[in-house]
């Protein structure tokens, strides 16, 4: 007797469909791309892609407010809502609020995070390294519509010369440039204490809870 194959009666394979793989695949790439994209805006992923640089600094901004603690070299704090990053995050900011890397900065962190090649602890940064990548100037940056731009009254600030008048009441108004112009970065600090510029030479000024004196900021370790 014939085999099927001989008297013609096999039937023909099946085909694969494959659209239903590649679709899936599709998914599969575009839902991790959004994750890692969402992760990526969370301030739990500097730690986690460069723990030993990063640690500290996610440590600060996840302190909790107006209780004593520590700042990113591991100086004690009196109270970290001296610490902008504290604040920033009790208003609901994240990292990225204020920290807007461009691609080539990423890469080139990324290059040095895996290399080795970089300095522990980091160095600081002022406040116009931060605002080099928006095109602002530091006053835009900090002086903004999301941001600083309501006193504790409800008056709009939206120029030195409003901040100048939220603080014209004090003995010695801080933001006044009495001797040359600082930006907002002398004085607020985000992972450490801020300081009180302005008592490096008047011992009279008053200093903020949680902040320090700028005799005090001499002796913090790792201080730059």
């Amino acid at each position: 007797m014939n085999s099927p194959e001989e008297s013609g009666s096999a039937k023909p394979k099946r085909k694969i469909k494959k659209w239903p793989i590649v679709t899936g695949a599709l998914i599969v790439v575009v839902a991790a791309g959004i994750g890692g994209f969402i992760w990526h805006e969370q301030p739990a992923f500097c730690g986690a892609i460069c723990h030993t640089p990063m640690d500290a600094y996610l440590a600060t901004f996840e302190s909790e407010p107006g209780v004593a603690g520590t700042d990113k070299w591991g100086n004690a704090v009196e109270n970290t809502s001296g610490m902008l990053s504290v604040t920033h995050n009790a208003h609901g900011k994240t990292c990225l609020n204020c920290h807007e890397p461009t691609i080539g900065e990423q890469i080139n962190e990324g290059i040095k995070w895996v290399s080795g090649d970089y300095v522990f602890p980091l160095e600081e940064h002022t406040l116009t390294d931060l605002t080099a990548a928006r095109g602002a100037t530091a006053d835009e940056f900090c002086l903004n519509d999301s941001c600083h731009h309501l006193a504790s009254d409800g008056t709009v600030i939206k120029t030195r010369a409003d901040l100048e008048a939220t603080t014209a009441h004090l003995s010695r108004n801080p933001h006044v440039a009495q001797h040359q112009e600082f930006d907002c970065g002398t004085c607020h600090k985000a992972h450490r204490s801020s300081v009180m510029y302005c008592s490096s030479c008047h011992a009279d000024s008053e200093i903020p809870a949680g902040w320090v004196s700028g005799q005090e900021e001499l002796t913090l370790s790792a201080a730059r």
